[in-house]
């Protein structure tokens, strides 16, 4: 076999030079067939078969042993055939005489060709994965699951980290909406798992039907989706490491927070500073890294996506209106409780007047005494919301207010109310 350094030379003076094949073949003294295979590879290709070797004695048992690998992949691992089972079987059901050393080589070659492979991945700046992890801690003194949002930037391994009582739509978005702001920018596309949050439906073609709510947090920050292969963690493995890191590292011991607010800022901490942590493989620090991903992220928008769920109501018009809006707050709190005082978003807009970006007629409102056991019914009567005005509904042994806060609300007849579950 000759070397890769004549390789190069035949190469070089062939390829770059001009000298033709029969020229070469004199001047280097080689064979013009020798001189053909070093031009068609970079490299010395040392020695290929032909064709496949003959086994006569296994020949005849391939196909039955490629079926029994084929109907193993559908057992669990533990219940797999060995070769050595494979032999005994090909032995006693099919009168094979070879030996066992014979099955196993080929038995151990299909299983390699067959394996799946993985290989490192080179990630583009300026894109991200998301996932939600689980965790338990104790919150206001009450020991409860966790939820938390992880989004990740694979290039520059950046993380963003933050609880919520339950895995929500409304923490969802509120997730994107708290990470780009962390980050200062919108990637320009986001990987996802086949969350039902996101994801309403998939085709048999494997086209995903988006969920609304999904489709609103897209058109206004316009990002593109993509989503991994069902029951496939590897497709955003970098997100997936994520979640155990920041579960090992942040969250052990047991976070204990008198609330939410509270962890997530302990978290936001400790996603900013493990950016100036160097990573093995690489020569600049996280933070370093980040500045890459940071100048390939779009900007934000002017407002902020709203993440709540919106409940259109008209009132001022119908003499029961606020008990019409007490009943839809009820029946969105008939979900079980995750967290003792959830609180309620409640939006005031005026007909005919342009949305601001931000509105600060009502902020939101808290629901007091609520407990999973605790039943629901109808409200009684009441008056429509004003400023200063409560909306009240008795609930057996609890009381759902709703209180109009701020003192810039319009004094005028109100318009479209929407209502949604933030905690």
């Amino acid at each position: 076999m000759y070397s890769v350094d004549i390789y190069s030379r035949v190469r070089r003076a062939c390829l770059k030079d001009g000298m033709s094949a029969r020229e070469a073949a004199r001047y280097f003294n080689k064979d013009r067939k020798t001189i053909t295979k070093m031009l068609n590879h970079e490299l010395p290709p040392g020695y290929r078969r032909s064709k496949a070797p003959i086994r006569p004695t296994l020949d005849g048992y391939v196909g039955v042993i490629d079926e029994i690998l084929r109907a193993d992949k559908a057992l669990i691992k533990k219940q797999r055939h060995t070769a050595k089972r494979i032999f005994e079987r090909l032995r006693d059901e099919h009168g094979y005489a070879g030996s066992l050393t014979t099955v196993t080589y080929y038995v151990r070659e299909q299983k390699r060709r067959t394996k799946e492979v993985f290989v490192p991945l080179a990630h583009r700046s300026g894109h991200a994965q998301v996932d939600f992890g689980e965790t338990l801690g104790v919150i206001g003194g009450v020991e409860s699951k966790i939820h938390f949002y992880v989004m990740s930037l694979p290039h520059s391994d950046a993380v963003f980290v933050k609880g919520y009582p339950a895995e929500t739509t409304e923490a969802f978005c509120d997730g994107h909406v708290s990470a780009f702001a962390f980050f200062g920018g919108i990637p320009q596309s986001i990987l996802y798992d086949n969350t039902k949050i996101a994801v309403a439906r998939i085709l048999g073609d494997r086209t995903r039907i988006r969920t609304r709510r999904f489709t609103e947090l897209q058109s206004h920050y316009l990002f593109d989706d993509k989503f991994g292969r069902p029951a496939r963690g590897n497709d955003k493995g970098n997100v997936e490491g994520m979640v155990g890191y920041t579960r090992r590292n942040f969250m052990v011991p047991a976070p204990r927070y008198d609330s939410f607010d509270d962890l997530n800022a302990y978290l936001e901490q400790r996603c900013l500073e493990r950016q100036g942590d160097q990573l093995r493989g690489h020569n600049q620090t996280i933070g370093e890294r980040l500045m890459s991903d940071l100048d390939a992220l779009m900007g934000l928008p002017v407002a902020e996506y709203e993440a709540c769920d919106h409940l259109p109501r008209r009132i001022g018009d119908q003499p029961n209106a606020g008990q019409m809006v007490a009943a839809e707050i009820a029946d969105r709190l008939r979900r079980p409780s995750r967290i003792g005082n959830p609180e309620i978003g409640v939006r005031l807009q005026d007909d005919g007047l342009p949305r601001p970006a931000k509105i600060p007629y009502l902020r939101h409102a808290r629901v007091e005494g609520l407990h999973p056991a605790h039943g629901f019914r109808l409200p009684r009567p009441i008056r429509s919301i004003g400023v200063g005005r409560r909306l009240a509904c008795n609930l057996h042994a609890c009381r759902a207010v709703v209180i109009a806060v701020g003192n810039d609300l319009p004094r005028q007849p109100l318009g479209h109310i929407a209502v949604g579950v933030i905690a």
